[in-house]
This record gives C-alpha cells, sequence and structure tokens, in this order.
C-alpha cells in the first residue's frame, strides 16, 4: 500500500457545537407615546385640583397659612424716655496731694505707697504714702536752729547779767563821787573864795555824772530787752518752722476718710493718660483718687431739652450698663438740672438737661465711670389688653388687626390707647386670649 495513495479520513462536528442561530425580536414601541402618558396623568391631577370643591372665604377673611400670629393678653404699658451718661457715686470723698504749710515740702513728692484701684478701704487706712526722707532731714536740720536760738538766747542773757553789773558798780562809783562832793561843798565857809567855787564845780559835774549814769542804766536795760525780744522771735520763727514741718510730716500718711471703693484719678504722662502710680512725683494739690461708696451709685445723665418737659422728680427707672448688657436696676430720678447747657463740637447749638438717675440697691458690678443709660417712665397703663405694634394697621385713618378664625383671618377694627414704640393698647374690638397676624396676611 502506497503512502499517498489514500487521505485521512475528516471529522466532522457534532450537531450541538454549532452556533445556534439569533432569535427574532420584538418590535420597540416609540418614545412619543410614554410623553403622552405622563402629560395625561398631569392633565388628570390639575383637573381633579380645580374640580374639587372647596371652603368659600368671608369677606376680609384670609389664609393662616405660613402667618406669625400673636395672642392677645390683659398686662401693663409703659412709655419710656432713655436717658445715656455714666454711673457715678452720690457720696463720695475726693483726695488729692495735700498742700503743704511749710514751703520746704513742697518738692520731691514721690508716691511710694499707693492702693490699687477697685479696691475695698476702711476709714482711716492708708491709701498713700509719699517720701519723707528729704522732709526728715529738714525737721532735723529746723530742730537744730530751734536749739540754737534757745543757746543764743541764755548766752545773751548772761553776757547781759555781766554788763548790767558793771553798770550798777559805775553807778555805785557816780553815787559816792556825788556824796563825797556835797560833802566837801559843807565845808566850804573855812575855804577861799577859789576853792569853793571849784568845790562848787566839783560838786556839779558829781551830780551831771551820776545823771548820766542813771540814764545809761535805763537806756542799757532797754536795749538789753530789746535784744533778747529779737533773738526770742528769732527762736519763735525757728519754732513756728518746725511745727509746720511736723504738721507736714503727718500729713505725707493720706488716710481714707470714709469707707469705700478707691478709684484712681488719670494724669498725663509720656504723651497720654494714665493713672497714678507707685513711684510718680506728684505736686500739691494734684488730684489724687477718689474713695466712693457704692452703695450710693447714680447715673449721670442728659436729656434733650425738648423732652425734659416729661421727667419729674421721682418718677420711675430701669437703669443698664453698657459692660453688662443683661443687667437691669431699679433707680428713680434724683435731680433735673435748672437750666440746660451746650453740647461740644457737632452738637454745640444743642441743649441738654443734667439728670441724675439714683440706683436702687447695690450690685457689685455697678462702679463708677462705666457708661450706662436708664429708661425712664413717664406714662404707665395697667390692666389693659397689649399687642405688638406690627400687629395693628392702619386703613382708611382706621385702625384694623387680623384674627384668627380657625385656618383663616379675619380682619376687624380696633380702638387703641396708650402706646409706645413698641406695644400699644387696644380698647375695644378685641378679647384676651384671641390670637392676631403679626403682619398683614
Amino acid at each position: 500500500m502506497s503512502a499517498f495513495g489514500q487521505s485521512a479520513p475528516r471529522t466532522q462536528a457534532p450537531p450541538e457545537a454549532l452556533t445556534p442561530a439569533p432569535a427574532p425580536t420584538e418590535p420597540q414601541r416609540p418614545r412619543w407615546m410614554y410623553a403622552v402618558v405622563v402629560a395625561a396623568a398631569v392633565a388628570a391631577i390639575v383637573a381633579t385640583y380645580l374640580l374639587w370643591p372647596k371652603p368659600q372665604q368671608r369677606p376680609g377673611a384670609a389664609t393662616a397659612v405660613g402667618v406669625r400670629t400673636f395672642k392677645a393678653a390683659v398686662g401693663s404699658l409703659v412709655r419710656t424716655v432713655r436717658v445715656s451718661g455714666v454711673s457715678s457715686a452720690r457720696n463720695f470723698a475726693a483726695m488729692s496731694i495735700p498742700v503743704f504749710v511749710g514751703p520746704d515740702s513742697r518738692s520731691n513728692l514721690t508716691i511710694l505707697k499707693l492702693a490699687k484701684g477697685g479696691t475695698l478701704v476702711q476709714k482711716g487706712e492708708v491709701v498713700a504714702l509719699l517720701d519723707p526722707q528729704s522732709l526728715r532731714e529738714h525737721i532735723d536740720d529746723t530742730k537744730d536752729d530751734v536749739a540754737q536760738s534757745e543757746l543764743n538766747i541764755k548766752k545773751r542773757e548772761a553776757e547781759q547779767g555781766v554788763d548790767w553789773g558793771s553798770l550798777q558798780q559805775t553807778l555805785k562809783i557816780a553815787r559816792a563821787s556825788l556824796d563825797k562832793a556835797r560833802l566837801d561843798d559843807r565845808a566850804g565857809e573855812v575855804r577861799t573864795e577859789v576853792e569853793r567855787e571849784l568845790l562848787r564845780l566839783n560838786l556839779e559835774e558829781a551830780q551831771a555824772t551820776y545823771k548820766q549814769r542813771e540814764a545809761d542804766i535805763a537806756a542799757t536795760r532797754a536795749g538789753q530787752q530789746a535784744e533778747l525780744r529779737i533773738l526770742d522771735i528769732s527762736r519763735q520763727r525757728n519754732q513756728n518752722h518746725f511745727d509746720r514741718h511736723a504738721i507736714d510730716i503727718v500729713r505725707f500718711e493720706i488716710k481714707a476718710p470714709m469707707a469705700g471703693l478707691v478709684v484712681m484719678q488719670p494724669i498725663f504722662r509720656s504723651g497720654e493718660m494714665a493713672q497714678i502710680q507707685e513711684g510718680d512725683q506728684v505736686s500739691p494739690g494734684q488730684a489724687l483718687m477718689k474713695v466712693v461708696d457704692v452703695t450710693s451709685m447714680q447715673v449721670e445723665a442728659t436729656i434733650s431739652q425738648s423732652q425734659s418737659n416729661l421727667l419729674r422728680i421721682g418718677q420711675a427707672a430701669t437703669v443698664g450698663l453698657d459692660a453688662f448688657p443683661e443687667l437691669r436696676l431699679k433707680g428713680r430720678i434724683h435731680s433735673i438740672g435748672a437750666l440746660a447747657t451746650r453740647g461740644f463740637r457737632e452738637n454745640y447749638f444743642v441743649r441738654s438737661v443734667p439728670v441724675r438717675v439714683t440706683i436702687e440697691g447695690a450690685d457689685p458690678r455697678v462702679i463708677p465711670d462705666l457708661s450706662a443709660w436708664a429708661d425712664i417712665e413717664f406714662e404707665r397703663a395697667d390692666n389693659v389688653l397689649v399687642l405688638p405694634r406690627e400687629a395693628v394697621h392702619t386703613e382708611n385713618g382706621q385702625a384694623v388687626v387680623f384674627v384668627k378664625k380657625a385656618e383663616r383671618f379675619e380682619k376687624r377694627n380696633v380702638a387703641l390707647g396708650l402706646g409706645n414704640h413698641v406695644r400699644v393698647a387696644v380698647l375695644e374690638g378685641l378679647s384676651a386670649g384671641e390670637e392676631v397676624a403679626l403682619s398683614r396676611p
């Protein structure tokens, strides 16, 4: 058998291995059919809403959907006027550097000790101490001057005693000479004429010498008394000088004249305002601090002269501080200025009347020199029906409100009474408990 005489037999694939023919597809629907279905559904919903029966709305009524309401209630309505100013104390003691008596106590005034601002002090407590060293040295010198003056007086008295004894001795000698001349003159009968004349001249000379010595005694006595008086005046002057400084050295300790809160006074230092502190150089009469009674706080404010006729002494007020917005205190008008004062700069032509409002009670947060305000009550109505002003509207000159009835609002005319910037009293047309719209529905 030849190798090329017969070819190999062909193998056939099984039927299941053959690729199957694709199945026939269903025909697709056009897109416009979906749009028609959606449009039909929307039309059905709109028709249902429009044809559905609705409740009839009465004239002057509106729906209550999305409208804020307020329930009318009986209360008090107060009209106030606001004034602004600063807090201060009615009872206080202004303290300054003492004006010293001694002329040598007016320089080198340095503060060694100083109470801190905002601290509470008691009456008699030392709140400031000035450097007394230079004054103490001067007092020692003045004390030595007083002692020297006394020694000078004693020395002069001793010297005058010696001089006085010498004058007395001289007077005695003159007296003896006078007596001898008189005795010699009596024996003139036995003498010659010349001798008698000489004796007479000797007697006259002795008399003149004695009178001169007596006059010298009186003049010397007066001169010695004058000298002692001069020395005593000098001693008294030195003593007065010492006494003045002795008073000044005590005043170098500045004590609180009353119990209260320390409020420091500002000074001009290095081109800006600052509080006095230890080590500063001060001068007599310079303001140092205030000691204030914190139980007598007030508000010093001003009000425009156009509104001053609304105020009366004793009117109640509500006081607040800008530093503590949540704080509210009761107060009353203590005084109203008799004359209006001018403003400054841009308010120069605006006249204002000063007002003082006392704060009733005490609060540790109320201290001097804080910006404050007070709402002063000048008109009040109690047990009235109160509404916010935004709930009241005006139509043709008539006040109206919109009262809630079920799910709707009806318009109603009302009569108004007292009102302020925020609320108003309703006298007629509305009852307590009814809800009104805060805005026009």
